[in-house]
């Protein structure tokens, strides 16, 4: 008997081609699930909703009953094929930096990786589709889809309680991609939670962004901060960031199951010199041209120019490195007013009697308040 069009049967046997020929291409984890969300875990979604600890990302509660269930977003899908590529770092790649440094998140060292995944799960879907008739649509973070969920029903990792996905292999580094399609595969089973008592990823967060396991107020997490957060950073947490100017990998770095690990192959995500340890200076000094040449195929350049000075001055006014505070002066005048008020709040963190001197040479624009209140608010 002939399958209806949107439900594509496929021997149980055919689940193993797909997955050497998604290894082929380089993915170190393919796993199958139903195409659909826990209660639980819909309930979850709507409850942080609902308390509104989102900041910025209104997009979430604008999607979020696509978010809660795919089939919502795509009632004839199936299967979720979720896809995971490794880019676990080295040691010395999460170890400290000194302060004249600025510390990037691991993802972000080299090329974007929505770039990289995409290229290749456009690969898989197109040989999914062409050998089997059936009907794709893949996503890389970009979609409302709840990813980390479905990798848990598929048996990738588990959500650990710093919300992030733990795998039994690859510890807390791996990014995942995603093709729903109206193919019937068989799931796998599905992963449970190994976090027993540990609570390590809770109490490192240099913010105190959770507030309890598996709950997290995105508006004190790091990677919000110096990613999503589009205006000023509030004064009260700007010294908790320290030299983080993206991204923040302590939630993950610290985790047990990184004893697992394994070293990244994939050579985009290799990291590049210039981005394991720049200098707070040098990047200071970055014009838009600076900036975008820089940062080319990186997702740093997603944030613009202003949004990264402004946690290169805040890390700047952390440093506690008193020759910084010239790099501080030459960007009082920036044109972008979240960079001149970052640059207020390092000056006068670093050189005090340097702040006072300027405070009336450097009168704020008609206007521009979020600078006038720093020069108002001093240290």
């Amino acid at each position: 008997m002939t399958p209806p069009p949107d439900r594509v049967a496929v021997p149980a046997q055919d689940r193993e081609a797909i997955r050497a020929f998604a290894r082929g291409l380089g993915f170190d984890v393919v796993r199958f699930a139903r195409a659909e969300t826990r209660p639980e875990v819909q309930e979850n979604l709507h409850s942080f909703m609902a308390q509104e600890i989102y900041g910025d990302m209104g997009w979430m509660a604008a999607n979020a009953d696509r978010r809660a269930d795919p089939k919502v977003l795509w009632p004839e899908v199936k299967t979720a094929i979720m896809l995971g590529l490794n880019y676990g770092p080295s040691h010395e790649d999460v170890a400290p930096r000194p302060a004249d440094t600025g510390v990037i998140s691991v993802y972000a060292r080299n090329n974007d990786y929505h770039d990289v995944i995409k290229k290749k799960l456009r690969q898989f879907a197109g040989w999914i589709s062409e050998n089997t008739g059936a009907d794709v649509k893949l996503f890389v973070d970009t979609a409302p889809v709840m990813e980390k969920p479905l990798a848990q029903s598929a048996g990738v990792g588990w959500q650990g309680k710093h919300t992030n996905l733990v795998s039994r292999e690859f510890g807390s580094w791996l990014f995942l991609g995603e093709v729903l399609t109206t193919l019937e595969l068989e799931p796998d089973d599905a992963e449970t939670d190994h976090c027993g008592a540990c609570r390590r990823c809770l109490d490192i967060c240099p913010t105190g962004a959770f507030i309890g396991p598996h709950k997290l107020d995105a508006r004190r997490c790091v990677s919000y901060l110096t990613i999503e957060n589009k205006g000023q950073i509030p004064r009260d947490l700007r010294p908790l960031l320290g030299n983080r100017i993206y991204g923040c990998d302590d939630c993950l770095a610290v985790c047990p199951w990184n004893k697992f690990a394994r070293d990244a192959r994939e050579a985009a995500f290799m990291p590049r010199a210039e981005l394991t340890a720049p200098k707070l200076a040098d990047l200071a000094a970055l014009d838009d041209a600076g900036f975008r040449a820089l940062f080319s195929k990186s997702p740093i350049k997603r944030i613009g120019r202003a949004r990264f000075l402004r946690n290169v001055l805040i890390a700047i006014g952390n440093s506690g490195e008193a020759a910084l505070a010239r790099a501080a002066q030459e960007r009082l005048r920036d044109e972008s007013p979240v960079v001149r008020g970052a640059a207020v709040w390092a000056l006068s963190r670093l050189s005090p009697a340097l702040f006072e001197r300027l405070r009336g040479e450097y009168a704020p624009d008609e206007g521009d308040d979020d600078v006038r209140a720093e020069w108002a608010a001093g240290t």
